[in-house]
C-alpha cells in the first residue's frame, strides 16, 4: 500500500509516475484524468464552500456533492481535450503537452473507446449531480454549472475552441474564479451576493497564470499548429510580464479584501507564499534555458512549474485561513 500512496502523490504533484515503477489501476486513472489538476479545482469548491460559513441556509451535505461534481466536470473535460486534441492531430510524440505528461491513448493507459466511455460516465454523473443540486437549491445551481460545462467543453471543442482564440486564459479565469466559486455558494446556500463573485477572483488569477505559463512553454509548438493562444497573440515578452502581474495581484486583491472587511485578518496568512512568488518572479523575468538544467523534472516545462507550486501553495494558504476565519473570526479592527 505504501508503494500504491508514493505513486498517487508524485501523481497528483507532477501528472507523471517515475519509470520502472509499477502502475496500479488508482494510479492509472490518476494519469488519465490529469488528476494534478484537481487541488486547482478542490481549492477553489473548497473558497466557495467556506465562503457560506455563517450564512443560515448553508446545506453542508449539498456543498459536498457540488465539490465532487466540480471534479468529475473537471476530469471530463481533460479527458475530452486530450481526445480532441489527438483527434484533430495537435498531440503527437513532438508536442510538449505529451513530451511532459503521458498521454492518456498516445501511452497506452486506454484505448480510444474506453476514453469516449470514460467521458461519458464522468459527464452523466455531474449532470446527476446537478440535476439533484437543482432540486434541491434552485434553477441558479443549474445556470452556473451547464455555463461552466459550456465553457469547458468549449475550450478546445470545434467549432467554439476558446484556446485557438486566444480566449482560452481569460475562461479559465471566469471558470476556476466566479463559476466554480460562485457555483459552490450557490449549491450550498441556495442564493448569491454579488461579493461572493468578486472574492472569487484572487485565486482565478492565480490558475490563469499557471495556465499563461504552460502556454508560454510550449508557444512555438502551439504557433506552428496555428494555436493562436494569449502567449502566441501577445508574444513571449509580453506574456511573461502579464504573468508576472496576475501573480502579483493575487496578493493584492487578497489585502484588498482584508481591508475592506470581507475576508478576516486570517486571510494574510497567504504572504507566508510570498518566497514562492519571489521564485516565480524571478524565473519569469529570465529567458527559458535551452536544455533541461540538472536534476529538474518537470522539463520541458519550464515557467509553469514555479507558477503551478505557487497556485498551490498560495491556494492552501487562503483555504487555511478561511478555515480559521470561520473558527477564530478575526476581522479588522
Amino acid at each position: 500500500m505504501k508503494a500504491e500512496l508514493r505513486n498517487w502523490g508524485e501523481i497528483l504533484r507532477t501528472q507523471n509516475l517515475s519509470h520502472g515503477r509499477a502502475i496500479d489501476p488508482v494510479s492509472r486513472w490518476l494519469l488519465i484524468a490529469r488528476a494534478s489538476l484537481f487541488p486547482l479545482t478542490i481549492t477553489s469548491g473548497a473558497i466557495g464552500g467556506l465562503l457560506a460559513v455563517g450564512n443560515p441556509n448553508s446545506r453542508w451535505g449539498c456543498f459536498a456533492i457540488a465539490l465532487a461534481a466540480l471534479i468529475l466536470a473537471q476530469a471530463a473535460s481533460n479527458m475530452i481535450n486530450d481526445f480532441l486534441d489527438l483527434e484533430s492531430g495537435i498531440d503527437s510524440d513532438e508536442y510538449r503537452r505529451v513530451q511532459s505528461a503521458p498521454h492518456p491513448i498516445l501511452s497506452g493507459l486506454i484505448s480510444k473507446a474506453g476514453l469516449i466511455l470514460a467521458i461519458a460516465l464522468a459527464e452523466l454523473l455531474a449532470l446527476g449531480s446537478i440535476f439533484y443540486l437543482t432540486e434541491a437549491q434552485g434553477w441558479p445551481v443549474a445556470a452556473f454549472a451547464l455555463f461552466g460545462i459550456f465553457v469547458g467543453v468549449g475550450y478546445g471543442a470545434p467549432p467554439i475552441q476558446l484556446k485557438h482564440r486566444g480566449l482560452g486564459e481569460p475562461a479559465v479565469a471566469l471558470v476556476w474564479g466566479p463559476l466554480m466559486v460562485g457555483g459552490t455558494y450557490v449549491a450550498t446556500t441556495g442564493g448569491l451576493e454579488p461579493w461572493i463573485l468578486v472574492a472569487s477572483l484572487p485565486y482565478s488569477l492565480l490558475v490563469t497564470a499557471v495556465l499563461i505559463a504552460k502556454h508560454i512553454d510550449k508557444i512555438e509548438f502551439d504557433s506552428e499548429r496555428g494555436i493562436r493562444t494569449l502567449p502566441v497573440r501577445m508574444g513571449v515578452d509580453r506574456a511573461l510580464f502579464l504573468n508576472q502581474q496576475l501573480m502579483v495581484l493575487f496578493f493584492v486583491f487578497v489585502i484588498c479584501l482584508v481591508l475592506v472587511g470581507k475576508v478576516g485578518v486570517w486571510a494574510l496568512l497567504v504572504l507566508v507564499a510570498a518566497p514562492q512568488l519571489w521564485r516565480a518572479l524571478k524565473v519569469h523575468s529570465r529567458p527559458r534555458p535551452e536544455f533541461a538544467p540538472l536534476d529538474f523534472s518537470h522539463w520541458p516545462l519550464w515557467y509553469a512549474v514555479p507558477t503551478f507550486s505557487l497556485a498551490r501553495i498560495a491556494g492552501a494558504l487562503f483555504v487555511l485561513a478561511l478555515v480559521l476565519d470561520a473558527i477564530f473570526p478575526l476581522p479588522l479592527g
